[in-house]
């Protein structure tokens, strides 16, 4: 944020505002630029190959998908819908997320391949390990608790 208004209220409102940054006028132009640059920097988080669930697991270099430590083929369509699911473990995911993820945006809405494509998938990691919630989507269910 690029402002007139520098005190120190304002510039809490402002980044409580959503503001990632906040500078006052009048501004050097060397500190904008270091400040854009800053920005620009890409971010190194650490990357994730493996995505695991309750004996479910994904390998995102190999594409291989493993259930209960057994491999288990899956098309680039299972694997892809698999991979959003895992990606969001126990929230709910409507049937338009999993198309615009899976599919494209130019995929007919109308079309039921969403359904279609979570019952393939549903055969081949386990029925359970799929929640649909009626009228809203579908979930990753959680895993049993264990007893102790």
């Amino acid at each position: 944020m690029l402002t007139a208004r520098s005190g120190p209220d304002d510039i809490v409102a402002g980044l409580d505002g959503g503001a990632d940054d906040y500078m006052g006028k009048p501004f050097r132009l060397a500190e904008l630029l270091a400040r854009v640059r800053l920005r620009l920097r890409p971010v190194h988080s650490p990357e994730v190959f493996v995505l695991a669930h309750g004996g479910l697991s994904l390998d995102m270099r190999t594409r291989q998908a493993m259930v209960d430590g057994k491999v288990v083929d899956l098309s680039a369509r299972e694997y892809a819908l698999a991979e959003v699911l895992m990606r969001h473990p126990g929230q709910v995911l409507s049937r338009e997320q999993l198309l615009s993820h899976v599919w494209g945006y130019d995929y007919d809405p109308g079309s039921n391949v969403v359904e279609v494509y979570i019952r393939y998938l549903r055969n081949k990691i386990g029925a359970s390990r799929i929640t649909t919630v009626r009228g809203i989507g579908y979930r990753l269910a959680q895993p049993p608790a264990h007893a102790s």
